[in-house]
């Protein structure tokens, strides 16, 4: 799974996803409409998760099929995004405990943040019941997580 050119690549702890701003993605302005950031948090979040060895499929076929919410977003919209313009996803998952996942993230272009998201996810199982995180997902998630302060 290491190899998929289309799910990104890791820099130390940190995912990096390039996406492109289509026009489908702009509003009448030519602006990235402000629901599309969220977009791009997702495809960042779960192309990390896929490369780390861990895909939303592989989760729901498991012995007990689980799932991701989210609990938590806090959104900060810096700078616009235009038609065409070539954007960098950044992600790090920085905690696990028990069900509950955090994650940062970040949209660039040419290094200037433009979107900044504190996300809080939770593993549940298909009746909506949060769920602690099953083996393999830790295994996964473990040595990308930030350490703990000593």
């Amino acid at each position: 799974m290491t190899d998929l050119p289309t799910a990104g690549r890791f820099e130390g702890r940190e995912h990096i996803l390039p996406v492109r701003v289509y026009y489908e993605d702009t509003d009448f302005t030519g602006l990235v409409y402000h629901a599309n950031y969220v977009r791009y948090f997702e495809r960042g979040r779960s192309d990390f998760l896929r490369l780390a060895g861990v895909g939303h499929a592989d989760l729901l076929t498991g012995e007990t099929p689980l799932a991701f919410v989210i609990t938590s977003m806090d959104l900060r919209f810096l700078k616009a995004a235009r038609i065409d313009d070539a954007l960098i996803v950044r992600t790090t998952y920085d905690a696990l405990r028990g069900p509950r996942l955090t994650i940062r993230q970040t949209i660039e272009r040419g290094g200037e943040v433009l979107c900044r998201a504190e996300v809080e996810a939770a593993v549940i199982d298909l009746t909506g019941r949060p769920r602690r995180a099953p083996a393999t997902l830790i295994a996964a998630v473990t040595p990308w997580l930030k350490p703990d302060p000593v």
